[in-house]
């Protein structure tokens, strides 16, 4: 029971790519096969946590690879966006917040190394809550405009009308801000000398 959260983590990095390969596919049965795969990934999230927290069975291991098994599933649903329509959900703000999560891990990769406590706060935690809520409607709707059923047409309004493009913008502006405020609050990171914490 001790390593079922670590093996819940690892399949979520296998499901990552395998949802990626999935819904890029032209075959709206794929793309909704590979939005299940992808609410099984959010699931075992879930549970890894819950477990770990339950049987006390929180490992140092493991404290790394929850977060970086959540990075390759956002990675993976925000890549797939521009397939979706590039015009409102543009390469670049893919890019965006790509790359701060990159420098954040990074930070967390050189915390542990010199044995710093990383601090966050409730912004991070928005950030991730809301970059999950949207990447699961976004990723909907790419199945539904693409089928002929009472959703449909209000996932069609909603690509039309331009919301789900400042959905995405807004996701960008939460995504920048908690990666300055990361930096900001753990600048002591960067200004690590010898006689630190060890």
């Amino acid at each position: 029971m001790r390593q079922l959260p670590n093996i819940l983590s690892s399949i979520r990095i296998v499901l990552a790519p395998i949802f990626l390969m999935l819904y890029v596919q032209d075959e709206v049965v794929w793309r909704a096969l590979s939005v299940g795969i992808f609410a099984v990934a959010v699931v075992t999230d879930f549970f890894d946590g819950y477990i770990a927290r339950l049987y006390q069975a929180q490992t140092e291991y493991g404290v790394f690879l929850d977060p970086l098994a959540d990075k390759f599933l956002t990675f993976a649903g925000f890549i797939c966006l521009p397939f979706i329509d590039a015009s409102q959900f543009p390469w670049w703000a893919v890019g965006v917040i790509v790359l701060r999560d990159v420098i954040v891990t990074g930070m967390r990769i050189l915390a542990d190394y010199r044995n710093i406590t990383m601090d966050t706060r409730l912004t991070a935690k928005a950030k991730t809550m809301g970059q999950m809520f949207f990447l699961y409607l976004a990723l909907l709707v790419g199945v539904f405009i693409e089928t002929d059923v009472w959703l449909s047409s209000y996932c069609i309004w909603l690509m039309q009308t331009g919301i789900m493009e400042w959905l995405m913008m807004l996701i960008v502006v939460l995504t920048v801000y908690s990666g300055f405020e990361y930096i900001y609050i753990n600048k002591n990171l960067f200004s690590y000398h010898k006689d630190a914490k060890t």
